[in-house]
């Protein structure tokens, strides 16, 4: 998909069809009014035949309109003009993308981005507009055999602004859009990979594919079971212990700071390419899903290539933590006590609960990087998921600088957080008789205990954790279940920031 964009006097081009905005009480949207009064209120008529009243959603087509060189103008409904918000500009976008599919139109000059929508500017709109597109039209269907293809498939979208100030602004929108997009369809592909192929040898050879297209500035290297044994990483290697897959910690090391020494930002993903839960086997209801468990690996694996695409001024290091979660003869139990990468003992109480102890130790070997802070990003509890549904991300930090600069970025991005609390009272339930802790604090606050017991190894920096259990993955009626590729545009719009590369009109 191409995209540009332009201002002026966009009535006066030609192209296949003409996307403008209509709102509620027959109210015309700045570029619905120019192409009203060419057509000699052409479309006034209409509105006022009741052909169309406005409501978010509703489209109309229309075929050779008087005077408009264009074949075709597609009105779509934005609903009351004054209450027009993030949610229904981009449903407005998804539906219009959706309809210009089906109109065979192979370029389009879409005109609404030039909405005034509650609280944001140009550069989102357009930022946002090319993400919706690229979602809208994501397929993975690259296992199908009989692959069907649009006969006149959409190629190319130019987008309008009202002013030519404000091209500036949306170019830059664009190119930051168009990366994040690409980050989140990776994202996307990897975690829909199925688990016997993407498996963390897979995400090794992703990250060292990602080194090669990126030479300049990206260095990947493997952590093996041989050196996680050199390094004491126990908990890590016992969920991996009943896989005939070999456990394997993918490092990608993005160097882009004008000061080579300056300290990186660390992102940790859980890689559980998939999780049976281990001897503390899962329900066959759904363990189809669990190839989705390295959600958080395949969203770091995105970002670092937005990091990469925009050449951004940072040092950031991607680990994906890569393992698979299996019952077997070699496997570990439940009363099982692993002593961890810094020294600290686990009780383990639930196999299932393994994406903190892969996370644990990776969480130990950062320090190394003398991190100037870390996030981790992990689908790990399904107590998020109750606590949140699939429509925020959890976050959980001490910090309250970074859980700030987190949550800005999340709704700057319109990739929605919201942060959990941590107080003192929720690690009691963690002690263990045995160690210095178990590995689940039971049913109440699950994903809070979860990012108390993370806690305990993030001593040594900022540290916050992002459970992604209920956004990582959604069933959707016509594709399935399939990735979102969340949390990718919160942590782009994350690192755009610190790298002083976001504007806000």
């Amino acid at each position: 998909m191409e995209f540009s964009i332009k201002s002026g006097s966009f009535e006066k081009q030609s192209s296949a069809c003409i996307i403008v905005g209509l709102f509620e009480f027959n109210h015309l949207s700045f570029s619905a009014e120019k192409f009203n009064k060419i057509s000699d209120g052409y479309i006034s008529a209409l509105l006022q035949r009741g052909e169309l009243v406005g409501k978010v959603g509703q489209m109309l087509l229309l075929h050779h309109v008087p005077n408009v060189l264009s074949e075709r103008i597609l009105l779509i409904g934005c609903g009351k003009e004054q209450e027009l918000d993030e949610y229904q500009y981009k449903k407005v976008i998804k539906n219009a993308i959706i309809a210009l599919n089906n109109t065979s139109s192979i370029e389009a000059i879409c005109c609404l981005t030039e909405l005034h929508v509650k609280n944001r500017n140009t550069y989102w709109n357009v930022r946002q507009a090319i993400e919706i597109v690229q979602e809208t039209l994501y397929t993975f269907n690259q296992f199908k055999s009989n692959q069907v293809e649009l006969h006149r498939p959409l190629r190319e979208i130019v987008f309008t602004v009202s002013t030519y100030k404000e091209l500036i602004s949306a170019e830059r929108a664009m190119q930051h859009g168009l990366a994040v997009a690409s980050g989140i369809k990776v994202a996307k592909d990897l975690s829909n990979m199925p688990p016997n192929i993407c498996n963390s040898s897979y995400l090794a050879s992703q990250a060292h594919q990602l080194a090669d297209a990126f030479s300049t500035h990206i260095v990947a290297y493997i952590v093996d079971e041989k050196k996680m044994q050199e390094l004491g990483m126990n908990a890590y290697l016992a969920v991996g212990s009943g896989s005939q897959n070999e456990s394997l910690m993918s490092v990608i090391e993005y160097k882009g700071h004008p000061m080579p020494n300056a300290k990186p930002i660390v992102l940790v993903g859980k890689g559980l390419t998939f999780d049976s839960g281990g001897l503390s086997i899962k329900p066959a209801d759904g363990m189809g899903d669990m190839k989705y468990d390295m959600c958080g690996a395949a969203a770091v694996y995105g970002v670092m290539r937005v990091a990469a695409e925009l050449s951004l001024p940072l040092n950031v290091i991607g680990v994906l933590s890569g393992c698979e979660n299996m019952p077997g003869a070699r496997a570990f139990r439940p009363g099982d006590i692993l002593t961890t990468m810094s020294g600290q003992t686990v009780e383990v109480l639930n196999t299932d609960a393994e994406g903190r102890l892969v996370l644990c130790d990776t969480l130990t070997y950062v320090e190394r990087f003398d991190p100037e802070l870390v996030i981790d990003i992990a689908t790990l509890t399904g107590a998020c998921v109750i606590a949140l549904g699939d429509q925020i991300t959890g976050l959980m930090s001490r910090n309250n600088s970074l859980a700030n600069e987190l949550l800005t970025a999340a709704n700057q991005a319109g990739d929605r957080a919201w942060r959990l609390p941590m107080f003192n009272n929720y690690y009691e339930q963690l002690d263990s008789h045995y160690a210095d802790m178990i590995n689940v604090g039971g049913r109440p606050g699950g994903a809070i205990t979860a990012a108390c017991f993370l806690s305990h190894f993030t001593r040594k920096y900022i540290w916050a954790h992002l459970d992604i259990a209920g956004t990582a993955w959604r069933s959707k009626k016509v594709t399935g279940v399939q990735a979102t590729g969340r949390p990718v545009a919160l942590l782009s719009q994350f690192l755009l920031h610190r790298a002083r590369l976001d504007i806000n009109d």
